[in-house]
């Protein structure tokens, strides 16, 4: 898998691996053991090595501290950028922060076709 693309295209069975290979190579880059890791990041070695496997069974909370104890946190960011409202949507907001979003049928209201000129 060295050298390998991720992209939207692979399934999770073929992601999950290809992110252990890269966290194994960042550990080892780090010149620490999977021992030294699971003690830095206050996770069990079986959770080092899993993740360094791709199972998919691993907590998610166990990753991010992996993740923190290798820098990579930081990198999240790059990941899941933070997003911004245009410049319509703050203006139409007035300034309030969106907190959920309505279902399609919700905003819709009732089942019966929408035709030009119906009100909002």
């Amino acid at each position: 898998m060295a050298g390998m693309k991720i992209d939207a295209k692979l399934t999770e069975a073929a992601l999950l691996p290809l992110i252990g290979a890269r966290l194994a190579a960042v550990r080892v880059a780090a010149n620490l053991t999977q021992e030294q890791l699971a003690e830095q990041a206050g996770v069990g070695l079986r959770t080092i090595q899993r993740l360094e496997l791709g199972a998919a069974a691993t907590q998610l909370s166990g990753f991010l501290r992996v993740c923190r104890v290798l820098g990579l946190i930081e990198r999240f960011d790059l990941l899941l950028p933070e997003t911004v409202p245009g410049p319509m949507e703050q203006l139409q907001s007035g300034g309030r922060t969106r907190r959920r979003v309505r279902s399609r049928k919700a905003a819709l209201g009732s089942s019966a076709a929408w035709k030009w000129g119906d009100a909002k």
